[in-house]
């Protein structure tokens, strides 16, 4: 059962737990799946990541960012989430293209047709077949973030979490405008209703369109 699912949203809106849980209840139902990432993924897209994510290269134009995060889906597309497809397995991606869209697109204010064709050509012509974007409000999605960071030893807030409150805005609002244009695909959920509650909802989506039983 080849199935493609990415989990997207601003930053701490809750994607590392909820991927973290759905891989959970797929195991159990004897689905074999796998948690990937972006950037990263691979060798070559970790290596990437550290430099996307390093808040030393506060100086990064947004055209240096975005071939980055290209250079990275493309290998990873090629890499591992393609032939993990092939084998027929479940693929949870923790971030993909659209995160583009709304991070380099309307976050950067790159022109949205650049970032669309390199999309198109580093993910191979693919696209999820769910994608959830777990939504929050920007400065509620940064204070869980800073509280995340403070409870971990040495974790200190990356070149994203740095950015000013309006760049988060806007790409919240990328994230929303995606939601709108393919309703169908992406699937908005409220991370403030707690989250059970978000995962139950995960779980119902999943279940109707991969035709699971409880």
């Amino acid at each position: 059962m080849s199935f493609f699912i990415t989990f997207e949203g601003v930053e701490g809106s809750g994607k590392t737990t909820q991927i973290h849980r759905l891989k959970k209840y797929l195991t159990k139902k004897g689905i074999p799946c796998r948690i990937t990432r972006e950037p990263g993924g691979t060798p070559i897209g970790e290596k990437i990541r550290k430099i996307l994510l390093n808040p030393k290269f506060q100086g990064m134009v947004p055209l240096s960012e975005l071939f980055l995060y290209e250079a990275s889906r493309a290998q990873h597309v090629h890499e591992v989430i393609l032939p993990l497809l092939k084998k027929g397995e479940v693929v949870l991606s923790d971030r993909f293209m659209d995160a583009s869209i709304a991070y380099q697109g309307y976050g950067r204010k790159v022109d949205l047709k650049w970032v669309e064709r390199l999309n198109r050509l580093a993910s191979y012509g693919i696209k999820p077949d769910i994608t959830f974007l777990l939504d929050c409000p920007s400065h509620m999605g940064l204070k869980r973030a800073l509280q995340r960071n403070q409870k971990r030893k040495n974790k200190k807030e990356d070149r994203f979490e740095r950015e000013q409150i309006e760049f988060h805005r806007r790409v919240r609002r990328g994230y929303l405008a995606l939601a709108k244009k393919e309703p169908q695909r992406i699937k908005i959920i409220d991370t403030r209703q707690g989250e059970e509650k978000v995962f139950e909802r995960i779980r119902t989506i999943v279940d109707q369109r991969i035709g699971l039983k409880k």
